[in-house]
């Protein structure tokens, strides 16, 4: 299939214009993501259609709280990443391209049997998630028309590392992103990530402007980017470029794939990030992979009164009416909260 969003240039190079890497191929050769390849002066994607996960999940999951709560999602993905994050919780299809060589692995699966699995399911999203959605834009988008022709919304679980161009394309069929705000310095992107923060910033924006609902996550390392002012700095961002109402989730680091010499976040620094961004003016703030302990549950940006209570993918109780707080009547930010 060929690629969308790239320029052709002198002596059959292109350069991909999906994501922020904006790579200059040469022929037989391959981007930062390894699944965009130049083959004789033409950008194909060596993953179209090819899904190596299809699952049926809760929308909490993605971690999404704001998005039709209580709801499945169908989720998708293919192997790749145009990240090589060092603490990757599914790089085994995240990071196989970089690993292994030859005809990479997955289901080829036509749009249309992805919605009607969904409708099937009784799911009302598909999550474009597991892997970096960028990296299967082509697909992504197929199955994103049919979906929001059907009534089905569509949601990307993301690094948000991709071009104003990508993101005008899905504009139209995009309802919903979380997306990943890994740290607030350059130095983490470069080094953990092989990326810069900069363009994931820039994408927040975009999104923002173009009504895309918004949840950041952040993965809480120990040492690495769990330092009070850049929490501080990083909620900060979120409150004042992309609006107070917009969730934020901080999440509990485990070690794996190749960051193993670091313990797993202490609960004590979660409950410090929340309020770091509770303090910041962020109405909602949960802490992720903690389950039990009410750092899940919404409140009223009223009056603070649990409006949503969860254990972690459960939704144990929702006392909203369409949208507003039962007690004082106030609308809490989201999509299809009742």
């Amino acid at each position: 299939m060929e690629a969308l969003l790239y320029d052709s240039l002198p002596d059959r190079k292109v350069q991909c214009r999906l994501c922020a890497h904006r790579c200059v191929i040469k022929p037989g050769r391959q981007g930062i993501c390894k699944v965009r390849e130049n083959r004789d002066g033409m950008l194909i994607s060596r993953v179209y259609r090819k899904l190596i996960a299809r699952h049926i999940d809760p929308i909490e999951k993605k971690p999404l709280f704001h998005v039709l709560p209580g709801s499945l999602s169908y989720s998708v993905a293919t192997v790749g990443c145009n990240f090589a994050c060092r603490f990757c919780q599914n790089a085994d299809i995240a990071q196989l391209p970089g690993e292994r060589s030859g005809v990479l692995p997955g289901d080829i699966t036509p749009p249309e049997a992805v919605v009607r699995a969904a409708e099937s399911a009784g799911c009302r999203s598909i999550a474009y998630t597991y892997t970096e959605p960028t990296v299967y834009f082509e697909t992504a988008l197929e199955i994103a028309r049919i979906a929001r022709e059907r009534g089905l919304l569509n949601v990307f679980v993301t690094n948000g590392y991709m071009t104003a161009e990508t993101v005008e394309m899905i504009r139209p069929f995009l309802d919903a992103a979380n997306v990943d705000l890994k740290a607030y310095t350059d130095d983490f992107y470069k080094t953990r990530c092989g990326a810069r923060i900069e363009p994931v910033k820039e994408t927040l924006r975009a999104m923002k402007a173009a009504g895309i609902f918004l949840e950041v996550t952040t993965l809480v390392i120990p040492g690495l980017n769990d330092a009070p002012d850049e929490l501080a700095a990083l909620a900060g961002f979120i409150a004042g470029e992309l609006g107070p109402g917009t969730p934020w989730h901080v999440s509990r680091f485990h070690p794996v794939y190749r960051l193993t010499d670091r313990p797993p976040t202490p609960v004590e620094t979660l409950t410090a990030a929340r309020d770091i961004g509770l303090a910041a003016g962020l109405k909602y703030v949960y802490v992720g992979n903690v389950p039990g302990n009410g750092g899940e549950d919404t409140p009223c940006p009223g009056c603070g009164e649990t409006v949503i209570r969860r254990r972690g993918y459960r939704i144990l109780e929702n006392r909203l009416e369409n949208g507003r707080c039962p007690d004082c009547g106030e609308t809490v930010h989201g999509i299809g909260l009742s």
